[in-house]
């Protein structure tokens, strides 16, 4: 808890900060990189360059603050579960929070200026400390339960085994140990980081992509979306690099798997939603049910743009004739003949709609796509009665909890 009189500083300046969050995270950025460019390898530069990191970490403090005083009711054990996990993929150590928190504070005073008194500048650093001292304390106890040491080094080496077409710029990859030794399992909805030396100087980059296959398999497989640069938002250097460099024989570091959110939670009905590659979670939680729970009655709805974008349909098909309850429900944009040869499916045309995705009273959910898509959705089945804590979901890249459409 804040202490009684930080409290009180915090509570009448946080509509300030909150209006300059974006400038300051930004400020933050730019200190924190042009005293230490090593630290670009650990942050996705598309997220960057379109500002969706700078705005996610504005959220988040401003979010934590708000629930230290009250003023928010988020459910932070969750957001704060999230962040540790994608901190532990990366490597982050207990003593990089410091450095964090000396440029953060210096940009808050540089932004706000002379309205950033002793007393402001303790108040939000005690934010600061409150927060840090949470995820300090939530990546050592999963650093612990992977045997690694707390910060250090979190990568293996695995060897490429194959590498195949899945739709429209998206490809899967398998890889198993360098070092022969066993392939550690993980938990439907999982995902490791995978680091890359990309080319032409501009260093290692690090990326998640969610477990793809199922968690007893004698490999890993993940699946990998080509990312294409449109407007401000540059193509994606690993995404791209993967798909034009890598092929069977190479080898790429990847962590031990991490993530809060298991895609096969609870007991009874299950539904999974998923748009574009967001798909990939509910692939793995497939594979795993009809391993071991083959009579789960489960329903995929699936949002994509037409039948060639569509991942992993082929396996679509071998698991539902393994899964004899399973109900698949698919939205495309754009539907041609060809869409859905073989495929047991009712597939409608346009966005998908939550109000005829079908629906158990009892069933627990899990979510994966864009954060709008998440939203729309989520809202949509709050609305039909789901309890909001049987709604897990997985954001790719930077973002908060969905909010209620």
């Amino acid at each position: 808890m804040l202490s009684e009189s930080s409290a009180a500083v915090v509570t009448a300046t946080l509509p300030v900060v909150r209006a300059h969050a974006d400038r300051i995270t930004g400020r933050f950025y730019a200190r924190m990189f042009a005293a230490h460019p090593e630290l670009l390898n650990l942050f996705n530069r598309g997220n960057q360059a379109t500002g969706r990191q700078q705005a996610a970490l504005a959220a988040s403090v401003v979010a934590y603050a708000g629930h230290l005083t009250g003023e928010a009711a988020t459910g932070w054990t969750a957001v704060l579960e999230r962040i540790a996990h994608k901190h532990a993929s990366l490597g982050i150590s207990a003593g990089q929070y410091p450095l964090v928190g000396r440029h953060l504070m210096a940009a808050i005073g540089e932004v706000l200026g002379a309205a950033v008194t002793p007393q402001v500048a303790a108040a939000w650093d005690e934010v600061y400390w409150l927060m840090a001292c949470e995820l300090v304390a939530r990546e050592a106890r999963l650093y612990t339960a992977s045997g690694l040491p707390h910060g250090g080094v979190v990568w293996r080496d695995w060897r490429v085994t194959g590498v195949t077409p899945q739709a429209t710029d998206v490809v899967s990859v398998t890889l198993v140990p360098v070092d022969g030794g066993p392939v550690p399992g993980f938990v439907p909805g999982q995902y490791v980081s995978v680091a890359v030396d990309l080319d032409g100087g501009r260093g290692r980059q690090i990326r998640q992509y969610s477990l793809s296959d199922r968690p007893d398999a004698d490999h890993w497989r993940i699946t990998v979306k080509r990312v294409r640069g449109t407007g401000a938002a540059p193509g994606g250097l690993v995404s791209g690099f993967l798909h034009d460099h890598v092929g069977p024989g190479d080898v790429l570091p990847l962590s031990p798997p991490f993530g809060e959110v298991s895609a096969v939670a609870g007991q009874g009905p299950l539904l999974l939603v998923s748009a574009g590659i967001g798909l990939t979670p509910a692939m793995s939680a497939l594979a795993h049910l009809a391993a071991t729970a083959p009579d789960r009655p489960v329903v995929l709805a699936h949002a994509d743009r037409d039948g060639a974008a569509h991942a992993h349909r082929a396996d679509l098909v071998e698991l539902h004739a393994r899964l004899p309850r399973l109900r698949l429900r698919l939205w495309y944009e754009e539907i041609t003949g060809d869409d859905a040869p073989g495929l047991p499916a009712e597939v409608t045309r346009g966005r998908i709609d939550p109000e005829l995705i079908p629906l158990s009273p009892d069933a627990h959910v899990h979510l994966c796509g864009p954060l709008p898509f998440m939203n729309r959705v989520r809202g949509g089945l709050l609305r039909r009665g789901v309890p909001v804590e049987r709604i897990a979901y997985e954001v790719f890249g930077p973002g908060m909890l969905p909010e209620v459409a």
